[in-house]
Protein backbone atom coordinates (compact mmCIF):
# COMPACT_ATOMS: atom_id res chain seq x y z
CA UNK A 1 0.00 0.00 0.00
CA UNK A 2 1.06 3.58 -0.62
CA UNK A 3 0.69 4.47 3.07
CA UNK A 4 3.06 1.63 4.07
CA UNK A 5 5.71 2.95 1.70
CA UNK A 6 5.21 6.50 2.99
CA UNK A 7 5.40 5.33 6.60
CA UNK A 8 8.69 3.54 5.93
CA UNK A 9 10.10 6.62 4.25
CA UNK A 10 9.20 8.77 7.27
CA UNK A 11 10.59 6.20 9.69
CA UNK A 12 13.86 6.10 7.78
CA UNK A 13 14.08 9.89 7.63
CA UNK A 14 13.52 10.24 11.38
CA UNK A 15 15.77 7.31 12.24
CA UNK A 16 12.99 5.28 13.86
CA UNK A 17 14.12 1.64 13.93
CA UNK A 18 11.26 0.02 15.81
CA UNK A 19 13.70 -1.86 18.05
CA UNK A 20 12.68 -1.07 21.64
CA UNK A 21 13.90 -3.62 24.19
CA UNK A 22 12.14 -3.14 27.51
CA UNK A 23 13.52 -4.22 30.88
CA UNK A 24 10.23 -3.68 32.68
CA UNK A 25 9.54 -0.97 35.22
CA UNK A 26 10.11 -0.23 38.89
CA UNK A 27 7.32 0.82 41.23
CA UNK A 28 8.36 3.84 43.31
CA UNK A 29 5.12 4.19 45.23
CA UNK A 30 1.48 3.19 45.07
CA UNK A 31 -1.69 5.03 46.01
CA UNK A 32 -5.22 3.68 46.18
CA UNK A 33 -7.59 6.19 44.57
CA UNK A 34 -11.32 6.26 43.86
CA UNK A 35 -11.83 3.19 41.70
CA UNK A 36 -8.22 2.78 40.59
CA UNK A 37 -4.60 2.46 41.69
CA UNK A 38 -2.04 5.15 40.82
CA UNK A 39 1.48 3.82 40.54
CA UNK A 40 4.53 6.06 40.28
CA UNK A 41 6.94 4.06 38.15
CA UNK A 42 10.27 4.48 36.36
CA UNK A 43 11.60 2.72 33.30
CA UNK A 44 14.54 3.11 30.94
CA UNK A 45 14.36 5.50 28.00
CA UNK A 46 16.06 5.16 24.63
CA UNK A 47 19.35 6.59 25.94
CA UNK A 48 19.32 4.51 29.13
CA UNK A 49 17.88 7.49 30.98
CA UNK A 50 15.18 7.14 33.65
CA UNK A 51 11.62 7.99 32.63
CA UNK A 52 9.24 8.65 35.53
CA UNK A 53 5.56 8.09 34.84
CA UNK A 54 2.22 7.50 36.44
CA UNK A 55 0.49 4.23 35.64
CA UNK A 56 -3.22 4.28 36.46
CA UNK A 57 -4.90 0.88 36.68
CA UNK A 58 -8.68 0.37 37.12
CA UNK A 59 -10.05 -1.92 39.79
CA UNK A 60 -10.94 -5.37 38.49
CA UNK A 61 -9.25 -8.18 36.62
CA UNK A 62 -9.23 -6.75 33.09
CA UNK A 63 -8.15 -6.95 30.39
CA UNK A 64 -8.64 -3.26 29.70
CA UNK A 65 -7.99 -0.93 26.77
CA UNK A 66 -5.13 1.46 27.40
CA UNK A 67 -4.15 5.03 26.58
CA UNK A 68 -0.71 6.59 26.52
CA UNK A 69 -1.18 10.30 27.29
CA UNK A 70 1.38 12.84 26.11
CA UNK A 71 1.20 16.00 28.21
CA UNK A 72 1.06 19.55 26.89
CA UNK A 73 3.82 22.18 26.88
CA UNK A 74 2.25 25.59 27.56
CA UNK A 75 5.67 27.01 28.47
CA UNK A 76 5.38 25.12 31.77
CA UNK A 77 8.20 22.60 31.75
CA UNK A 78 7.68 22.00 35.46
CA UNK A 79 4.42 20.21 34.63
CA UNK A 80 4.13 16.86 32.88
CA UNK A 81 2.69 13.63 34.23
CA UNK A 82 1.27 15.39 37.30
CA UNK A 83 -0.95 17.66 35.19
CA UNK A 84 -2.24 14.72 33.15
CA UNK A 85 -3.15 12.94 36.40
CA UNK A 86 -4.91 15.91 37.99
CA UNK A 87 -2.28 16.52 40.66
CA UNK A 88 -1.25 19.99 39.45
CA UNK A 89 -1.94 22.53 36.74
CA UNK A 90 -5.02 22.81 34.56
CA UNK A 91 -7.91 20.48 35.52
CA UNK A 92 -8.88 20.34 31.83
CA UNK A 93 -5.61 18.50 31.17
CA UNK A 94 -6.48 15.78 33.71
CA UNK A 95 -7.42 13.13 31.16
CA UNK A 96 -5.85 10.35 33.24
CA UNK A 97 -8.40 10.10 36.07
CA UNK A 98 -11.30 10.58 33.64
CA UNK A 99 -10.14 7.71 31.44
CA UNK A 100 -9.13 5.25 34.16
CA UNK A 101 -12.60 5.68 35.69
CA UNK A 102 -14.01 4.64 32.29
CA UNK A 103 -12.03 1.41 32.43
CA UNK A 104 -8.76 2.33 30.68
CA UNK A 105 -5.26 1.64 31.87
CA UNK A 106 -3.45 4.98 31.56
CA UNK A 107 0.26 5.62 31.18
CA UNK A 108 1.36 9.24 31.67
CA UNK A 109 5.14 9.76 31.41
CA UNK A 110 7.20 12.92 31.64
CA UNK A 111 8.57 13.94 28.26
CA UNK A 112 12.24 14.81 28.14
CA UNK A 113 12.94 18.21 29.80
CA UNK A 114 9.62 18.25 31.69
CA UNK A 115 8.80 17.90 35.40
CA UNK A 116 11.06 15.16 36.82
CA UNK A 117 13.07 14.82 33.59
CA UNK A 118 14.67 18.23 33.94
CA UNK A 119 18.42 18.17 34.53
CA UNK A 120 18.29 21.42 36.48
CA UNK A 121 15.29 20.69 38.70
CA UNK A 122 12.54 18.24 39.55
CA UNK A 123 9.06 18.38 40.97
CA UNK A 124 6.30 20.79 39.95
CA UNK A 125 7.99 24.13 40.61
CA UNK A 126 9.44 26.15 37.72
CA UNK A 127 13.14 26.88 37.41
CA UNK A 128 14.82 29.80 35.63
CA UNK A 129 16.85 27.38 33.49
CA UNK A 130 13.91 25.31 32.24
CA UNK A 131 13.91 26.89 28.79
CA UNK A 132 17.67 26.73 28.30
CA UNK A 133 18.03 23.06 29.18
CA UNK A 134 15.22 22.21 26.73
CA UNK A 135 16.85 24.36 24.03
CA UNK A 136 20.18 22.65 24.64
CA UNK A 137 18.68 19.17 24.31
CA UNK A 138 17.41 20.17 20.87
CA UNK A 139 20.69 21.79 19.80
CA UNK A 140 22.93 18.94 20.94
CA UNK A 141 20.96 16.45 18.88
CA UNK A 142 20.92 18.66 15.80
CA UNK A 143 24.70 18.97 16.04
CA UNK A 144 24.98 15.18 16.12
CA UNK A 145 22.81 14.82 13.02
CA UNK A 146 19.72 13.70 14.91
CA UNK A 147 16.68 15.52 16.29
CA UNK A 148 14.77 15.99 19.52
CA UNK A 149 11.77 14.44 17.77
CA UNK A 150 13.62 11.15 17.38
CA UNK A 151 14.29 11.09 21.12
CA UNK A 152 10.67 11.97 21.93
CA UNK A 153 9.35 9.27 19.59
CA UNK A 154 11.79 6.61 20.77
CA UNK A 155 10.71 7.23 24.36
CA UNK A 156 7.03 7.29 23.34
CA UNK A 157 7.38 3.97 21.54
CA UNK A 158 9.05 2.41 24.57
CA UNK A 159 5.96 3.50 26.52
CA UNK A 160 3.78 1.56 24.06
CA UNK A 161 5.97 -1.51 24.60
CA UNK A 162 5.48 -1.12 28.35
CA UNK A 163 1.70 -1.10 27.94
CA UNK A 164 1.87 -4.16 25.69
CA UNK A 165 3.67 -6.01 28.48
CA UNK A 166 1.06 -5.19 31.12
CA UNK A 167 -1.07 -8.23 31.95
CA UNK A 168 -4.22 -6.14 32.36
CA UNK A 169 -3.90 -4.41 28.97
CA UNK A 170 -5.67 -5.53 25.80
CA UNK A 171 -2.83 -5.26 23.29
CA UNK A 172 -5.25 -4.71 20.40
CA UNK A 173 -6.77 -1.64 22.04
CA UNK A 174 -3.89 0.68 22.88
CA UNK A 175 -4.26 4.34 21.94
CA UNK A 176 -2.53 7.69 22.34
CA UNK A 177 -3.87 11.09 23.33
CA UNK A 178 -2.34 14.55 23.58
CA UNK A 179 -3.05 18.25 23.42
CA UNK A 180 -0.74 20.86 21.86
CA UNK A 181 2.85 19.58 22.30
CA UNK A 182 1.32 16.25 23.25
CA UNK A 183 -0.85 16.43 20.15
CA UNK A 184 2.23 16.93 17.97
CA UNK A 185 3.74 13.79 19.48
CA UNK A 186 0.51 11.88 18.82
CA UNK A 187 0.52 12.72 15.10
CA UNK A 188 4.14 11.67 14.63
CA UNK A 189 3.92 8.57 16.81
CA UNK A 190 0.65 7.24 15.40
CA UNK A 191 2.08 7.66 11.91
CA UNK A 192 5.16 5.51 12.56
CA UNK A 193 3.82 3.00 15.11
CA UNK A 194 1.18 0.58 13.79
CA UNK A 195 0.59 -0.94 17.24
CA UNK A 196 -1.45 2.17 18.06
CA UNK A 197 -5.10 1.31 17.42
CA UNK A 198 -6.60 4.75 18.02
CA UNK A 199 -5.30 8.26 18.53
CA UNK A 200 -6.59 11.71 19.40
CA UNK A 201 -4.63 14.85 18.63
CA UNK A 202 -5.90 18.15 20.01
CA UNK A 203 -4.67 21.63 19.10
CA UNK A 204 -1.88 20.34 16.89
CA UNK A 205 -3.16 19.68 13.36
CA UNK A 206 -1.38 22.41 11.45
CA UNK A 207 1.00 22.01 8.53
CA UNK A 208 4.54 23.30 8.59
CA UNK A 209 3.67 25.22 5.44
CA UNK A 210 0.89 27.11 7.21
CA UNK A 211 3.04 27.82 10.26
CA UNK A 212 5.86 29.21 8.15
CA UNK A 213 3.52 31.34 6.04
CA UNK A 214 1.86 32.81 9.13
CA UNK A 215 4.92 33.21 11.36
CA UNK A 216 3.71 30.63 13.86
CA UNK A 217 6.28 29.25 16.28
CA UNK A 218 7.70 25.77 15.75
CA UNK A 219 7.99 23.63 18.87
CA UNK A 220 11.54 22.38 19.50
CA UNK A 221 10.83 18.70 18.84
CA UNK A 222 9.29 19.65 15.49
CA UNK A 223 12.57 21.21 14.33
CA UNK A 224 13.68 18.38 12.05
CA UNK A 225 16.28 19.44 9.44
CA UNK A 226 15.07 18.85 5.90
CA UNK A 227 11.72 17.36 6.90
CA UNK A 228 9.63 19.83 4.91
CA UNK A 229 11.65 19.16 1.77
CA UNK A 230 9.95 15.77 1.63
CA UNK A 231 6.98 15.66 4.00
CA UNK A 232 4.40 17.65 5.90
CA UNK A 233 1.80 16.91 8.57
CA UNK A 234 -0.65 15.70 5.91
CA UNK A 235 1.74 12.83 5.11
CA UNK A 236 1.79 11.79 8.76
CA UNK A 237 -2.00 11.84 8.93
CA UNK A 238 -2.20 9.69 5.79
CA UNK A 239 -0.09 7.04 7.52
CA UNK A 240 -2.78 6.62 10.21
CA UNK A 241 -5.58 5.93 7.73
CA UNK A 242 -6.05 2.25 8.61
CA UNK A 243 -6.60 3.11 12.28
CA UNK A 244 -8.92 5.44 14.21
CA UNK A 245 -7.97 9.11 14.43
CA UNK A 246 -9.73 12.08 16.02
CA UNK A 247 -8.51 15.58 15.16
CA UNK A 248 -9.64 18.29 17.57
CA UNK A 249 -9.20 21.86 16.32
CA UNK A 250 -10.54 25.39 16.85
CA UNK A 251 -11.24 28.26 14.52
CA UNK A 252 -8.99 30.76 16.32
CA UNK A 253 -6.21 28.35 17.24
CA UNK A 254 -3.07 29.10 15.23
CA UNK A 255 -1.73 25.65 16.11
CA UNK A 256 -4.62 23.93 14.35
CA UNK A 257 -5.33 26.67 11.84
CA UNK A 258 -5.53 24.56 8.67
CA UNK A 259 -6.97 21.37 10.17
CA UNK A 260 -9.88 21.58 7.70
CA UNK A 261 -7.42 21.67 4.81
CA UNK A 262 -5.52 18.70 6.23
CA UNK A 263 -8.77 16.75 6.41
CA UNK A 264 -9.56 17.58 2.78
CA UNK A 265 -6.07 16.60 1.60
CA UNK A 266 -6.13 13.18 3.26
CA UNK A 267 -9.75 12.23 2.54
CA UNK A 268 -8.80 10.01 -0.43
CA UNK A 269 -6.48 8.01 1.81
CA UNK A 270 -9.30 7.51 4.30
CA UNK A 271 -11.78 6.31 1.69
CA UNK A 272 -12.92 2.72 1.26
CA UNK A 273 -14.70 0.18 3.46
CA UNK A 274 -11.87 -0.19 6.00
CA UNK A 275 -10.69 3.39 6.34
CA UNK A 276 -13.79 5.41 5.49
CA UNK A 277 -14.91 5.99 9.06
CA UNK A 278 -11.49 6.07 10.68
CA UNK A 279 -11.00 9.86 10.54
CA UNK A 280 -13.16 12.20 12.60
CA UNK A 281 -12.64 15.92 12.98
CA UNK A 282 -14.22 17.99 15.74
CA UNK A 283 -13.99 21.70 14.91
CA UNK A 284 -14.88 24.23 17.61
CA UNK A 285 -15.14 27.96 18.05
CA UNK A 286 -12.50 29.54 20.26
CA UNK A 287 -8.77 29.35 20.71
CA UNK A 288 -6.03 26.90 21.63
CA UNK A 289 -6.92 26.10 25.24
CA UNK A 290 -9.11 23.14 26.02
CA UNK A 291 -12.68 23.78 27.14
CA UNK A 292 -15.01 21.57 29.21
CA UNK A 293 -16.88 20.71 26.01
CA UNK A 294 -13.77 19.57 24.19
CA UNK A 295 -12.53 17.65 27.22
CA UNK A 296 -15.82 15.75 27.52
CA UNK A 297 -16.03 15.08 23.79
CA UNK A 298 -12.50 13.65 23.73
CA UNK A 299 -13.20 11.34 26.67
CA UNK A 300 -16.45 10.16 25.08
CA UNK A 301 -14.84 9.58 21.68
CA UNK A 302 -12.07 7.46 23.20
CA UNK A 303 -14.59 5.48 25.23
CA UNK A 304 -16.76 4.83 22.19
CA UNK A 305 -14.04 4.01 19.69
CA UNK A 306 -12.36 1.53 22.03
CA UNK A 307 -15.61 -0.47 22.06
CA UNK A 308 -15.50 -0.87 18.27
CA UNK A 309 -12.04 -2.45 18.17
CA UNK A 310 -11.88 -6.22 18.34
Amino acid sequence: MITDELRNQIRDFLGITGNYPLEGYKIVNEKICDGYVRLLITYKGSENDEIPAYLLVPEGDGVFPAVLIHHQHNGERHLGKSEVCGLAGDPLQAFGPALVKKGFVVLAPDSICFEDRRKNASGILPDDNDFLQHYNEMCYRLLMGSSLMKKVLDDANIAIELLKCCEKVDKKRIGVLGHSYGGNTVIFQAAVNEDIAFSCTSGAACTYKNKIENGTGIEMAEVIPGFTNKFDITDLVKCISQRHLLIVSAADDKYSRDADAIEDLVCDTYSGPEAGSNLEHYRYEGGHALTPERFTDIINWIGNVAKTIR
